[in-house]
């Protein structure tokens, strides 16, 4: 007789699906798009891909204050939230840097963290600190920039 399977307790984990390869090269393009007009390129993806958490976190990369970041980030990231509910995502479980599809919306989150800091709102900070870690427990992967 064979061992039982096992279902174990682990909480359920979330893989957004990975960009089209045309959207990530229009975001590579831009992003190589010389400094002064870096920022106007990635904002032009934002309008072709609104929906794209990578690409609000590439804008918000690029913004000119800590506000404008904060703003950037927060769009994102709830885009991502979005994503995350479509996909079948109920507010809990894991939604690992490991699975590329996830790394915009995390992008954002740990972008939003730091901007929330930046002009003051520790309790956002915190709250997004958190969440980050239950998301992630020990992905130290998502604290690095860039898609």
């Amino acid at each position: 007789m064979s061992d039982p399977i096992r279902m174990g307790t682990a909480p359920p984990e979330t893989a957004l699906p990975e960009e089209p390869i045309a959207q990530s090269d229009r975001l590579a393009s831009a992003l190589a798009e010389p400094l002064e007009r870096r920022r106007d390129a990635v904002a032009d993806v934002v309008r072709m891909y609104p929906g794209w958490p990578g690409a609000w976190a590439a804008w918000a990369d690029l913004a000119r204050d800590d506000v404008e970041a904060y703003a950037g980030y927060r769009v994102g990231y709830h885009r991502g939230l979005d994503q995350l509910r479509h996909a079948g995502w109920r507010g809990s479980g894991y939604v690992r840097w490991a699975h590329p599809g996830n790394r915009g919306f995390l992008r954002c989150l740990r972008g939003l963290a730091s901007a929330a800091a930046a002009i003051g709102e520790a309790a956002e900070h915190e709250r997004c600190e958190v969440f980050l870690q239950q998301l992630d427990p020990g992905g130290g992967e998502q604290r690095v920039p860039g898609p």
